[in-house]
C-alpha cells in the first residue's frame, strides 16, 4: 500500500465520523447573496438538518430557478432573509413551490 492510499483512507474515515458535517461558511453566504441579488422574486425555503446534511436553504426565484447552500440554522436563514427582504419558509411546513418543480422538469427536458 502506497503513502497516497493511506491518506485516501484517512480522509474517507474522517468524512464518516459522526458530528463532522461541514457547516455553513462565508463562501456559502456569498453565493446566496450574489444569487439573490441577480434574480427577482426570490424566496427562501429552509431544509432541516439531517444525519448527513447540515441545515440548508433553497433560494427560489420567480421563474422557479433555484440554488441550495448550507446555512447555520433556521435562525440564520431568517436573519439572512430579513436583512435582504426575502421571505423565509420552512420546507417541512409548506413544501416546495410548484414553480421549482416545473423549472426542474424543464431543465431535465432540455438536457435530454
Amino acid at each position: 500500500m502506497g503513502w497516497w492510499t493511506v491518506g485516501l483512507f484517512d480522509s474517507l474515515r474522517r468524512r464518516r465520523r459522526p458530528g463532522t458535517l461541514r457547516g455553513a461558511n462565508d463562501r456559502d453566504t456569498r453565493h446566496l447573496e450574489a444569487w439573490a441579488a441577480e434574480r427577482r422574486g426570490v424566496e427562501a425555503y429552509v431544509e432541516p438538518r439531517t444525519t448527513v446534511t447540515e441545515t440548508t436553504v433553497v433560494l427560489i426565484a420567480h421563474d422557479g430557478e433555484w440554488t441550495r447552500r448550507r446555512i447555520g440554522s433556521l435562525d440564520a436563514a431568517q436573519h439572512f432573509g430579513r436583512k435582504r427582504g426575502i421571505p423565509v419558509y420552512e420546507v417541512a411546513k409548506v413544501g416546495y413551490p410548484k414553480r421549482m418543480r416545473e423549472y426542474t422538469q424543464r431543465q431535465k427536458r432540455s438536457d435530454g
